[in-house]
């Protein structure tokens, strides 16, 4: 039988997770270049400053008990339990990335703060209102479900938890996506294992069903997009080039792929996409 999309994904960061640390470091996600995308900086500082404002435009208060949804090598989940002192919850699909989690952990003396773990997204085992931040950064792309996605992640934030979310979108239609719009996110679908993404505003409908307040979003492509430039002009190190050959197929095809990241940017289709919200004290009533 061919793979299930969860194993496709699993495999895919399993072989790529350790070339993208050796090579790019522990935060597998965008950097932040100003408001304007004009400030210069190094790529890493750039990805540490996209922690720091999205918390800010999040207007995230200390929040004790956290959960980092799609935690990678837990350079998101290291950071915060360390910022606030706080426990830190990390899943990821795929094992290799969460040993590694671990490891980073124990070597940053933070084994007794943060726990990482193999689960699904769209079937968390935690009960309900058990963090009060629910924080995923870039992994709502890969969810096959985007409500059932939203509605675990509400489900698992305690009243007045906070859920923040930044994620890969296309662009708001209408117009309807052109035939060449679609073909690029087909490929960049393909190489990155995404089922699809979907716009910002068809995230705030979707969140607009659930039990959140003080809903909010914003679209930083122009922010963050000169990351992938930053990524690909890396990667054209000879010792790199050879760590990707050596990677496998999937991390070969996924470099490959950095190019069609940055055209998405570039002409509009590949957005990046923020949601806020917090959960209210009560269900509303039917």
């Amino acid at each position: 039988m061919p793979p299930t999309l969860s194993q496709q994904i699993q495999t895919f960061y399993d072989s790529s997770s350790h070339l993208w640390e050796q090579v790019w470091g522990e935060h597998m996600h965008h950097g932040y270049y100003g408001p304007n995308g004009q400030q210069p900086k190094a790529r890493q500082q750039a990805q540490v400053d996209l922690i720091e404002e999205l918390l800010a435009w999040g207007n995230v208060q200390r929040p004790q008990a956290i959960l980092d949804v799609g935690c990678g090598i837990g350079g998101s989940s290291l950071y915060l339990a360390q910022k606030y002192q706080a426990t830190v919850t990390g899943i990821t699909l795929s094992p290799v990335q969460a040993r590694r989690a671990q490891v980073r952990a124990q070597t940053a003396g933070l084994s007794a703060q943060t726990t990482f773990q193999v689960v699904d997204a769209l079937n968390m085992p935690f009960p309900d209102g058990s963090f009060d931040l629910v924080w995923s950064l870039e992994s709502g792309e890969h969810m096959p479900d985007k409500t059932q996605f939203l509605q675990e992640c509400c489900r698992v934030l305690k009243p007045e938890g906070r859920l923040l979310i930044a994620t890969w979108c296309h662009r708001p239609t209408p117009p309807a996506l052109t035939w060449s719009e679609q073909r690029l996110l087909n490929d960049i679908y393909r190489i990155y294992y995404l089922p699809y993404v979907i716009s910002l505003p068809d995230y705030a409908e979707i969140a607009q069903t659930l039990p959140l307040t003080e809903l909010k979003t914003a679209d930083w492509s122009v922010a963050v997009a000169p990351f992938w430039d930053e990524v690909i002009r890396s990667a054209l190190n000879p010792q790199v080039i050879w760590g990707i050959l050596n990677a496998g197929l999937q991390t070969l095809q996924g470099s490959l792929a950095l190019s069609f990241m940055s055209r998405g940017y570039r002409q509009g289709v590949i957005r990046y996409g923020l949601l806020r919200g917090t959960k209210l004290t009560s269900e509303p009533a039917e």
